[in-house]
């Protein structure tokens, strides 16, 4: 049987391109993830995988950090590490109410799918424990022709 199309291809062609990028050993501190350049992008979707058990009180989130205008927060800060957030567990968003943003799970419903328009700047996360990894994983497509994500 042949293929006419590739995964990997079919995935680009409905998403949009991906890119990935790993905290490293989570520090207490604002870390930049991805870096948007030359115009606005669409994140289609944006998910983290824990490589490194996260043991320790650790209240962390996402936010956009815009090279114009204020950062805000693309989730809500949420503790994922007093009930300990295993090796292998996927961190998506369950859905925001009218009254609060939404927050990162572990488990559950919940979804990777944002459909948000980023301006030019920094996504960035904010970690207040120190112990575990996640890599994040980010597809995108440009709104402006010359619109670009990297790993920051």
């Amino acid at each position: 049987m042949s293929v006419i199309i590739q995964s990997d291809q079919l995935r680009t062609l409905l998403l949009g391109n991906r890119i990935t990028k790993s905290t490293g050993t989570l520090a207490a501190t604002t870390v930049p993830l991805f870096t948007i350049a030359g115009g606005p992008c669409l994140v289609v979707s944006l998910y983290g995988l824990v490589t490194t058990s996260i043991t320790v009180a650790n209240s962390y989130k996402l936010q956009m950090n815009p090279t114009t205008g204020d950062t805000q927060d693309l989730c809500a800060a949420t503790d994922i590490g007093s009930t300990d957030t295993l090796a292998g567990s996927i961190l998506q968003f369950s859905l925001p109410t009218t009254t609060a943003p939404a927050k990162l799970i572990s488990v559950g419903y919940g979804t990777s799918l944002l459909n948000s328009t980023v301006p030019i700047g920094q996504i960035e996360h904010v970690s207040a424990g120190t112990d575990g990894v996640i890599s994040w994983y980010l597809t995108w497509i440009p709104m402006d022709p010359a619109g670009t994500i990297v790993a920051a």
